[in-house]
């Protein structure tokens, strides 16, 4: 597995890296936001760990053109920003996972594991409603045949519908699931990452609605006849 670590403290990168190399990753470093980003863009990588506080291009930034670019690599931010606001921040702009720091690497190395193997109860592979399928393996989701490429956390939103089509689900169920948040943080990350992929599902040239209906003052569902 190729692991990228944008991490701009020698002492911590070290550590990181000699701790992720004896659980036999495959680690390439650099030190500042605008080598991380041109890296995530131009070069596969299994999983990027990223800082938020890096010199040229902040975590933040690098994170937003990430996922403005497609790219639904899974990131992990390992950050000394450990106030709620910045990791819903993390979150909403499209982190899969947030580790704060100071922190012991044998945690890092079992978040880095649950991302890379995470698997959908029972071991399914497909999800279907009508016109809407997704692949749990390569998280791409076609929507009248058009495909999409949803992040990890979008497309854990999007299966968490689609496993119970019509059902309601209130936003604080929905922080439960994909997020374990078990308490309301006040945001509007679930609108946010419901909002990118409805953007991701309306590309293509039929224009066909969002299978995904916001139910005013309640939450979200998927729709069935759609």
């Amino acid at each position: 597995m190729k692991i990228l670590l944008i991490e701009d403290e020698p002492k911590i990168a070290e550590f990181v890296i000699k701790g992720l190399t004896s659980a036999t990753y495959d680690v390439t470093h650099v030190d500042d936001g605008e080598k991380g980003l041109s890296l995530i863009l131009e070069e596969r990588h299994d999983l990027v760990i990223l800082d938020l506080m890096l010199p040229k291009l902040n975590g933040f930034e690098v994170l937003q053109q990430t996922r403005a670019s497609g790219s639904a690599v899974p990131i992990i931010i390992l950050s000394a920003k450990i106030d709620l606001p910045d990791r819903l921040m993390g979150f909403d702009k499209g982190a899969d996972d947030y580790l704060p720091k100071p922190f012991f690497v044998e945690e890092l190395v079992a978040r880095i594991k649950a991302l890379l193997h995470r698997k959908t109860p029972g071991q399914i592979q497909q999800i279907s409603v009508n016109h809407l399928q997704l692949d749990v393996v390569s998280r791409k989701v076609q929507w009248f045949g058009t495909t999409a490429l949803l992040s990890q956390r979008e497309f854990s939103l999007l299966a968490f519908l689609a496993r119970s089509p019509g059902h309601i689900f209130s936003r604080q169920q929905i922080l439960k699931h994909v997020w374990d948040i078990s308490f309301d943080p006040e945001t509007n990350v679930v609108d946010v990452c419901v909002l990118r992929i409805k953007r991701k599902l309306a590309r293509g040239p039929e224009g066909h609605p969002s299978p995904i209906e916001s139910v005013r003052g309640v939450g979200y569902r998927l729709l069935v006849g759609r």
